[in-house]
């Protein structure tokens, strides 16, 4: 099941934990993303996570990419418009150590699709 989270306490947990509610919302956001975009085998939140931290988070660059597509697809296969540019932008965000940004708008694409489940 897909939750509706409220962004602006989500970004306050992440900086109230000092991140460690960055990391549950960054695993719960990669799997609800791939379970509404039909992409089960996927890699997993904890996988996404484990490898960011084995990559010195250049993975990611490409799971930010990876996300903004899938949420296209999530987007698309419940008939909301979609934005063709979003994965160049988060990719950017992250690219410029903005990734709370980058979550945060993907929550707020989620929660789009969210409302449609």
């Amino acid at each position: 099941m897909i939750e509706q989270r409220n962004i602006a306490l989500c970004i306050l947990l992440s900086i109230v934990t000092c991140g460690i509610y960055g990391i549950y919302w960054f695993i719960r956001l990669t799997d609800e993303t791939n379970e509404v975009s039909s992409r089960v085998g996927e890699t997993t939140g904890i996988g996404a996570f484990l490898l960011s931290l084995v990559t010195c988070s250049l993975y990611d660059l490409y799971w930010a990419y990876r996300q903004g597509a899938k949420l296209n697809i999530a987007k698309s296969d419940y008939g909301i418009p979609t934005d063709d540019n979003s994965h160049i932008v988060y990719l950017l965000l992250c690219l410029f150590g903005l990734q709370i940004v980058a979550l945060a708008l993907m929550q707020n694409e989620l929660n789009k699709v969210a409302y449609y489940t």
